[in-house]
């Protein structure tokens, strides 16, 4: 018997009601919860995931927390569980894989992507505040600024009226850490480390100019007066092209008189390395504690 066309994705209910048989209704996909089913084509995309849940889930559910960070594309790691937030009700539904969260939201804190209805990137960040560590939290807000999906306002707006919201405390708190300029997950959490240190706090993307003026160079992270840069050698920088292209810059930085740091993926277990580092290069460069910022 050949498999029957049912689409992306169904429910039990609906392919029955086509004619499918038994084994039709489940040969050709993954059953995400009982009664529905993702077909095996569309099983590795999370996007496809969720919008397979929007056929049990209320009209008026939106994806919430990692989930929306995922969809929003702040974020890498999918959760195990979709989760999604609903305003209050008598009942929630409640399903194997499902995690459901109750928040009163407005409109403002709800958008659609990709097709989706999602928690806003001003909802998504206050509603990761009360489990992601302040490190993280930045990394995911940089993220969200840097794909348009959060602004500054949106965010000062939707933290004007959190208060006793869980986790808003330390929302607030890294709220003007966020900068979207960071490029990657390591730069911000590189420069949440180092502008929470005793250290003058670094610029994103530092340009490096040549004696005519030209931006010829950018730093991940750095200070302009100090002529120290920090960068961050993520996978890419193992391509061939870029490696030249990273000798080419660095050798330029440093016959121009800067002094490159370079980290890695382990230097990503805590600052104390990283902010140790950097004070012994400013200190190297005449920078001293109490200094003003550069």
């Amino acid at each position: 018997m050949e498999p029957l066309d049912l689409g992306s994705a169904w429910t039990w209910r609906d392919a029955r009601a086509r004619g499918a048989t038994r084994w039709q209704v489940t040969a050709g996909g993954e059953e995400l919860t009982r009664g529905l089913y993702l077909s095996h084509a569309d099983a590795a995309s999370f996007r496809a995931r969720c919008g397979a849940w929007t056929r049990l889930l209320p009209a008026d559910a939106a994806f919430g927390l990692e989930s929306a960070a995922v969809l929003l594309g702040a974020h890498t790691e999918p959760p195990v569980e979709v989760q999604v937030v609903l305003r209050p009700r008598p009942v929630l539904p409640q399903r194997r894989r499902l995690s459901v969260a109750v928040r009163q939201l407005r409109s403002e804190d709800v958008v659609v992507s990709g097709g989706l209805r999602v928690t806003s990137g001003a909802q998504t960040l206050l509603d990761l505040a009360a489990g992601l560590p302040p490190a993280e939290l930045v990394a995911v807000g940089d993220a969200l600024l840097r794909r348009g999906v959060l602004t500054r306002q949106a965010l000062d707006a939707r933290l004007r009226r959190a208060d006793r919201v869980r986790g808003v405390v330390r929302a607030r708190e890294c709220a003007p850490l966020l900068d979207g300029r960071a490029m990657s997950r390591p730069e911000s959490f590189l420069r949440y480390w180092l502008s929470t240190s005793d250290l003058p706090p670094p610029e994103p993307q530092l340009p490096v100019c040549d004696r005519r003026g030209r931006v010829v160079a950018r730093a991940d992270l750095g200070w302009h007066r100090y002529r120290v840069a920090v960068e961050y050698e993520g996978r890419q920088h193992a391509d061939a092209g870029q490696f030249g292209r990273d000798v080419d810059r660095y050798s330029f930085m440093a016959a121009d008189g800067w002094l490159v740091l370079r980290f890695a993926g382990r230097h990503l277990s805590g600052p104390a390395v990283v902010v140790e580092r950097c004070r012994g290069a400013l200190l190297s460069r005449g920078w001293r504690p109490g200094a003003q910022p550069c």
